[in-house]
């Protein structure tokens, strides 16, 4: 393979993006579980936000594990596999909307911070895909992280 990057930083950058895409998936499955188990007064406007930021994080997992592809790497794609990976913690039970909504606030912020942390190797590479990539989920999650966080105020 030679697409202009060294072998050593095609793996370095898959092994961020592997964490990415960990976050993403584990971001994914807590958004899912939280729209199906929503309750209270904001329950229809909890229920519609959390299905398009889960519908949207779904539609992200694809693009990242094929860059990771792209980059001559497999993709990881277990359970086990994103548990090792991943920050973002599992709730336990079934908090309420607001512990919810702080829950998804701190996911979201830790794909930003995951997302963040790959820049140096990607410049180094010069990477321009990639970097693009990121600063589109960047993007994403901080819009995401805004909205949820409005509602926590009052």
């Amino acid at each position: 393979m030679d697409i202009g990057i060294s072998k050593a930083d095609r793996k370095q950058i898959t092994e961020g993006l592997s964490h990415l895409l960990a976050d993403s998936f584990t971001l994914y499955l807590k958004t899912h579980n939280f729209h199906w188990n929503v309750t209270g007064p904001m329950f229809n406007t909890l229920h519609v936000m959390f299905m398009d930021q889960y519908t949207e994080l779904w539609n992200a997992l694809d693009q990242i594990a094929e860059r990771i592809r792209a980059l001559g790497f497999p993709a990881p794609g277990t359970y086990r596999e994103f548990a090792k990976l991943t920050v973002i913690e599992e709730s336990k039970g079934v908090p309420n909307a607001s512990e919810m909504i702080k829950q998804l606030v701190s996911g979201q912020e830790a794909i930003v911070r995951t997302a963040r942390s790959l820049f140096p190797t990607i410049e180094k590479a010069a990477d321009e895909p990639t970097a693009d990539l990121l600063t589109q989920r960047m993007q994403i999650h901080e819009k995401n992280a805004w909205m949820l966080r409005s509602l926590l105020e009052n």
